[in-house]
């Protein structure tokens, strides 16, 4: 089987690593299986689409709709490379799934408007599938409504009239688009479960997404959630593009 490639862009190696292992775990890969690449720490290398089965991005720090003053030469750096590279995905239609970050990336680079409009609080939320989304194979298993986890400031106010609008929740009305057939972005986190969320609590903490002192009620809060189906959308993704 051709890999999978993930592009990662968090910085601290601890948040890295556990969103790697939870890419892992969630899509039934082997480490052979899951080529990644972490994009902050340098530029992206060649890459050739024919050497993977698919593309696959994790969620980011970065917010695609902070003015350009306030970004980091990195951060212009990467959303650079990736739109050069969803260039050629775009029109080969290449399978690609944007986790989060997939949003403001895939959102950016077809014309949705990404703003923070429908910015969501860290924790779980109900996720609600559209009559497309039941019908459409990267959702085959989910039910209608289940919970993921979320934790975004920026969000997908309005999408291009070429996408196809697959989930929403009550405080974010575009959680899940496709564009063509192979081509999807999640707003909700599909690799996280407690203990995910739990790391990335502690680790951004001072990150903005909510008040520091929060941290321990919000770490309460995911040990008691029940969070399962998301992770469907990974296996769903691997299962149908491996070759």
């Amino acid at each position: 089987m051709k890999p999978f490639l993930l592009l990662a862009t968090r910085a601290e190696d601890a948040a890295a690593d556990d969103e790697y292992q939870a890419y892992l775990r969630y899509c039934g890969l082997k480490p052979e299986e899951l080529v990644r690449i972490r994009l902050e720490s340098g530029p992206l290398p060649a890459l050739e689409l024919s050497d993977y089965s698919g593309v696959i991005v994790g969620g980011s720090p970065y917010t695609s709709s902070d003015p350009v003053e306030e970004k980091s030469a990195a951060q212009i750096r990467v959303e650079t490379e990736l739109s050069s590279l969803l260039d050629r995905i775009v029109a080969e239609d290449f399978p690609f799934l944007g986790a989060c970050y997939g949003v403001g990336t895939l959102g950016v680079h077809q014309g949705a408007v990404i703003d923070r409009q429908f910015g969501e609080a860290v924790g779980a939320t109900r996720i609600t599938l559209t009559a497309d989304g039941e019908r459409d194979p990267m959702l085959q298993g989910l039910p209608h409504t289940f919970e993921a986890f979320v934790g975004h400031k920026e969000a997908c106010s309005k999408l291009p009239e070429h996408a196809v609008l697959l989930a929403s929740s009550d405080a974010c009305p575009v959680h899940m688009f496709r564009i063509k057939n192979n081509l999807y972005a999640t707003q909700f986190h599909p690799e996280l479960d407690a203990e995910g969320l739990i790391t990335r609590i502690n680790i951004y903490k001072n990150a903005g997404y909510f008040p520091p002192h929060a941290a321990d009620e919000l770490v309460a809060t995911a040990r008691q959630s029940s969070v399962t189906e998301p992770m469907r959308v990974l296996r769903n993704f691997t299962e149908r593009y491996a070759r």
